[in-house]
């Protein structure tokens, strides 16, 4: 006869197998898009445009639009992450990756997004901000049939890597990178930090990818509006357009190093 521990030993051994046989070890969740929220916190976004910013993420995903768009792709589900960035010291995950599939998972990350206070950090640096996303994918558990960025902001890169080499580095990898330049304040209550064709410099110097675009916002009325809908785009997915992988070559309408230039006329010139 075997001794109680023998045949213990034997029903976990057992019961190992017929785990591992229904786990698999590395198991990942088919999913339509695996989408970072890349949103901007930087000190020159004021007060009522972070709350109008975090304010719109919260209300586009208890949107039926957007649940619409996310029940009716292939597999009727994302995965999504919302990351917060300003400059090169500061780009932090606040919401893991969740996995929405209908209104009640959409609007538990909306309460998580809701919960976060509101929070501002020196300096601007897109590329940061990418390079930082683009690292979340790998811990995403999830096989999104497109990967996307989709990053806020309402200035220029002033600092860290210049973006156009960071955006090259994530086209080459086949991610997608979308656009939400915020351009509410103009002249000189936009501040010093800010320039006034922002949204040609997201088109030239920032967004890349298949389908990429921008989405901007012009007015605080339109601040929650543009989120739901660029959400919308993003996750129904546009015919895809492939971008040059370059957009500063010659003829480019903007000079993607003018943020940095830009900080370095401050420093010459503040006393």
């Amino acid at each position: 006869m075997r001794s109680p521990n023998t045949i213990r030993t034997a029903f976990i051994g057992a019961m190992a197998v017929v785990v591992c046989s229904v786990l698999p070890v590395h198991a990942q969740v088919d999913v339509d898009l695996e989408l970072v929220l890349a949103v901007d916190v930087s000190g020159s976004m004021d007060s009522g445009e972070a709350e109008l910013q975090r304010n719109g993420y919260v209300d586009a995903f208890r949107h039926p639009d957007v649940i619409r768009a996310i029940e009716t792709g292939l597999h009727g589900r994302i995965a999504v992450s919302y990351v917060e960035w300003a400059g090169t010291q500061h780009q932090a995950l606040v919401v893991p990756w969740r996995i929405v599939a209908d209104a009640d998972s959409a609007d538990v990350f909306a309460r998580d997004i809701n919960r976060l206070p509101i929070r501002r950090h020196f300096g601007t640096s897109i590329s940061s901000a990418l390079e930082f996303a683009a690292a979340q994918f790998a811990q995403s558990g999830a096989r999104g049939f497109r990967r996307a960025i989709d990053v806020s902001g309402d200035g220029p890169n002033n600092m860290g890597a210049p973006v156009v080499e960071a955006r090259d580095a994530l086209v080459r990898k086949g991610i997608a990178i979308n656009g939400l330049p915020v351009m509410i304040r103009e002249g000189i209550a936009a501040g010093r930090a800010r320039i006034p064709n922002l949204d040609v410099y997201f088109e030239d110097c920032v967004i890349g990818g298949p389908g990429a675009f921008i989405v901007p916002v012009r007015d605080r009325d339109g601040f929650g509006q543009a989120i739901r809908r660029k959400l919308v785009l993003e996750i129904a997915g546009l015919p895809p357009r492939v971008m040059q992988v370059a957009e500063s070559a010659a003829g480019s309408r903007i000079d993607c190093l003018i943020g940095e230039k830009n900080r370095g006329n401050w420093i010459l010139n503040d006393p």
